[in-house]
């Protein structure tokens, strides 16, 4: 094993400036991922930077193998505005991963696989 190995990377550390959710996204500068336990505010959490997930999506369908971002201020579907929702749109969004199965126009969700 090399010296300088740390940990394999498919959950890393992250500090929060908000109460997070267990299952809720993340945005740490431009990389996505999965809080794996509610975390208070200021704490340390742990954050799912790969795996599969299902995430709240807006209203527009997603094709499987497309790419998926995630929009920090975005309506899903069926759920509270303004609160972030996963999209096909790559302008002014972050890139999350690709959806591992189609996504109807109206789907309150979508599979995504996390990751580039």
């Amino acid at each position: 094993m090399a010296k300088n190995f740390i940990q394999e990377g498919r959950v890393i550390p992250f500090t929060t400036g908000a109460d997070i959710d267990s299952g809720q996204v993340v945005v740490v500068g431009s990389l996505v991922g999965i809080a794996m336990g509610d975390v208070a505010n200021g704490a340390v959490g742990q954050l799912a930077v790969e795996g599969v997930f299902d995430v709240p999506a807006a209203a527009a369908a997603i094709t499987v193998g497309a790419p998926v971002y995630w929009d920090a201020d975005g309506d899903p579907y069926g759920g509270t505005a303004d609160s972030g929702a996963a999209t096909a749109t790559a302008t002014d969004n972050t890139l999350m991963g690709h959806a591992i199965a189609a996504k109807a126009l109206n789907g309150g969700i979508v599979r995504v696989k996390l990751g580039r």
